[in-house]
């Protein structure tokens, strides 16, 4: 070509650059905005979704509200207005009256026994407040409330899946309960009575109707739509900010930016959280629950979700710093440099010492970016696969992988200098 035609070509080729560069920016642009809008969507859609379908879950939720002690105490105090409520203190004393009188009593005697309904309704919600407490505040209370919410959970995820396992079960817009099992045992218990003819009754009709709604299949609805997001949300909200880092020209400032914003976002999240639990505190009326038990109430559940929550946002900050410190930041470069220092200096002090590495070291200095590349790898992956990880779970993860990768820094610095150069002088040597 000649120069004008070599010029012509560079200019078109720097334009197509930059039309290319500018609709990968915008494209990841929109990425990265619609990752941000999801992530908090994904993080609240798998909290609801593990504790309306997973009874575990769900159980390991509520657990701690059997031994909160501003629950105990409104479950004390309904317990025991409920029981005194349902004792009739003035027929015990009317009939009290009525014995005195067909006994003779004076006038004196008969004033004071009527006079006793007060008294008497005191001792008696002593004695029950003090039954209930024993039995709330026993270690055997939370394993009854466990087993209680257990079952009720498990039946109402049966009820909103249509699955006919447990006892109860919905069928064509029907609430049934099962009763095969409660059959087989009074027809059991008929038969060593006795009534030996028991065992004839049939098999069939082991079912009962509860009630019929139509609103089941819309909650059924719901469930399926529910388990669809909670599975899926995630992991397309991981995949939409994986593309968006791919998609940018600047893949490391990319991934900066996206870790910065979901990490804001879920401090958004935390914000909303704070808010939302003002507004449900201030909405509950003293009369329904105390403030205290409500309050109790409230972060139990939220718990999971805060915690969710916090393990992302340190997940997005430590992503952000590893991102920034691979950059050409003054700042990175020198911790970088601080690091190459410190584990140079103790692998030559190991190498010093007769402690060498060898082949082992060389090679892992010759390869150090694929191995810390593997090692950052396997960290991510071990979160991922972790069940609900929490904030300690993600500094022990990181933490090893810290050690890790110092180690093999360290064990690649012990190789030798005479070793290193003669490998390299190998590999020149190599046709």
């Amino acid at each position: 070509m000649t120069a004008e035609e070599r010029a012509e070509y560079e200019r078109l080729r720097r334009h197509a650059a930059v039309r290319h560069r500018r609709a990968r920016r915008a494209g990841s642009s929109v990425l990265l905005l619609l990752a941000l809008l999801l992530a908090p969507l994904a993080v609240v859609a798998a909290w609801v979704h593990d504790t309306v379908s997973d009874t575990g879950r769900y159980v390991a939720t509520v657990a701690p509200l059997a031994s909160a002690p501003p629950v105990q105490d409104v479950l004390i105090n309904r317990l025991t207005d409920r029981v005194v409520d349902n004792v009739d203190v003035p027929a015990v004393t009317d009939s009290l009256v009525r014995t005195l009188q067909d006994a003779g009593a004076p006038p004196s005697v008969l004033d004071g026994a009527a006079s006793l309904e007060g008294p008497l309704r005191n001792a008696v919600r002593t004695v029950v407040d003090r039954a209930v407490t024993r039995v709330i505040t026993s270690d055997a209370f939370p394993q009854v409330w466990e087993g209680a919410n257990r079952r009720s959970h498990a039946a109402v995820v049966n009820m909103l899946t249509g699955d006919r396992e447990g006892a109860v079960g919905a069928v064509n817009g029907t609430i049934q309960l099962d009763v095969g099992e409660l059959v087989d045992q009074v027809r059991e218990r008929l038969v060593d009575a006795g009534f030996e003819k028991a065992a004839a009754i049939p098999d069939t009709d082991r079912t009962i109707t509860l009630f019929e709604t139509e609103q089941l299949g819309k909650a059924q609805d719901a469930m399926r739509l529910l388990d669809v997001l909670g599975t899926w949300l995630p992991v397309l909200t991981v995949v939409v900010a994986a593309l968006a880092v791919w998609t940018a020209p600047a893949h490391r400032v990319m991934l900066m930016i996206t870790a910065t914003g979901v990490g804001v976002m879920m401090v958004g999240l935390l914000v909303a959280l704070a808010v939302v639990r003002r507004v449900y505190l201030d909405s509950v009326p003293p009369a329904v629950l105390p403030g205290d038990a409500a309050a109790t109430v409230y972060d139990t559940f939220v718990r999971f979700l805060r915690d969710s929550t916090l393990t992302l946002l340190v997940v997005s900050v430590i992503t952000a710093l590893v991102a920034y410190l691979y950059g050409p930041g003054r700042l990175a470069r020198g911790v970088r440099t601080a690091a190459d220092r410190g584990t140079t200096a103790t692998g030559r002090a190991l190498e010093n010492a007769g402690a060498r590495t060898g082949a082992v070291g060389r090679r892992l200095a010759g390869h150090r970016q694929w191995i810390t590349g593997v090692v950052m790898g396997a960290a991510a992956l071990t979160l991922v696969l972790w069940n609900h990880p929490t904030v300690g779970a993600v500094a022990l993860v990181v933490g090893i992988a810290l050690a890790v990768l110092l180690l093999l820094a360290i064990l690649a610095a012990a190789a030798g200098a005479a070793g290193q150069a003669a490998d390299q002088a190998e590999q020149r040597t190599v046709p």
